[in-house]
C-alpha cells in the first residue's frame, strides 16, 4: 500500500464539474494499493494516520494531531502510485492491485478511520477526478 499524505488549510474532488469530497484542515490522501495489500495492511497505516502528529502547537513545534486540530480527511484512490518508470517513456502498472481488490481496500481503509471517529470525504473509485487542495506547509508524507 502506498499513501501520499498531505497536510491541507483545504481540499476537494470534482467528478464532471461537481465536487463530490471537500475538507477544509486536515489530511488530503492519495491512496494506492498494490498486489499483495490486505485489510491489516490498511489498518495500520489508518492507525498511524490517526495519530500522526504534524500540525504545530502554539509554540509553533509539530506536536498537535488531526483531532487536536479538528481536521478532516479527504481519501482520494489513485492507482497511478504504483507507476513503474524504470524502462521506456511510458508507466506501467503491474504492482498497483486489480480495480476489484484496490477499491474494496480503498472502502475498507475509508470505513476504517471512519469507525476511529475520523470524518473522512472521498473520491470516486475509477473515475476521472478533479483535486484541488491548498498544502500546508508544504507538509507531505509518503507512508508505505
Amino acid at each position: 500500500m502506498r499513501i501520499v499524505l498531505q497536510r491541507v488549510t483545504s481540499a476537494s474532488v470534482r467528478v464532471d464539474g461537481e465536487v463530490i469530497g471537500a475538507i477544509k484542515t486536515g489530511f488530503l490522501i492519495l491512496f494506492g494499493a498494490g498486489h499483495d495489500d490486505t485489510e491489516e495492511d490498511c489498518r495500520r497505516l489508518a492507525d498511524k494516520i490517526a495519530n500522526l502528529r504534524i500540525f504545530s502547537d502554539e509554540n509553533g513545534k509539530i506536536n498537535l494531531s488531526l483531532a487536536d486540530v479538528g481536521g478532516d480527511i479527504l481519501v482520494v484512490p489513485q492507482f497511478t502510485l504504483y507507476a513503474d518508470c524504470r524502462k521506456g517513456n511510458r508507466p506501467n502498472f503491474i504492482q498497483a492491485a486489480k480495480p476489484e481488490r484496490a477499491n474494496a481496500l480503498y472502502e475498507y481503509f475509508v470505513e476504517y478511520l471512519r469507525e476511529k471517529g475520523k470524518h473522512v470525504e472521498t473520491g470516486s473509485f475509477g473515475a476521472d477526478m478533479k483535486v484541488e487542495l491548498l498544502n500546508d506547509g508544504p507538509f507531505t508524507l509518503i507512508l508505505e
